[in-house]
């Protein structure tokens, strides 16, 4: 039996276990989902993390047990280039601003945000 390779369709991208997977083998797509799967998971427990009844040691617990692992899944299989770190520290930053607020300077009393530093 003899199979014709014009008969099948090359595909382009694909999902395959939650993981999309291209045949670039580019992995900014993927990077790109999982940043948009967390930003919907963090909008899912928005009201507890914004909540004042919560402490602030308990909503990092949340994060850290539920928004992270929804955008790290497959990550091991992610090759890590600078870019794509960065926009993953863009996004945990972000999450961590919002959730511990501003910060009350010890020097002029003022409230800031607080900063990547």
């Amino acid at each position: 039996m003899r199979i014709d390779n014009s008969t099948f369709e090359r595909v382009e991208e694909f999902k395959y276990l939650g993981t999309n997977l291209t045949n670039q083998n580019s992995i900014m797509e993927e990077i790109k989902s999982r940043l948009s799967l967390g930003n919907t998971c963090y909008h899912s427990v928005q009201n507890l993390l914004s909540s004042r009844l919560l402490s602030k040691n308990l909503k990092l617990k949340i994060y850290r047990t539920i928004i992270l692992p929804v955008v790290f899944y497959g990550c091991e299989t992610w090759s890590q280039i600078l870019r794509k770190e960065r926009k993953l520290r863009v996004f945990e930053n972000r999450v961590l601003r919002r959730i511990l607020g501003p910060r009350r300077d010890g020097v002029t009393g003022e409230w800031r945000r607080l900063h990547n530093e």
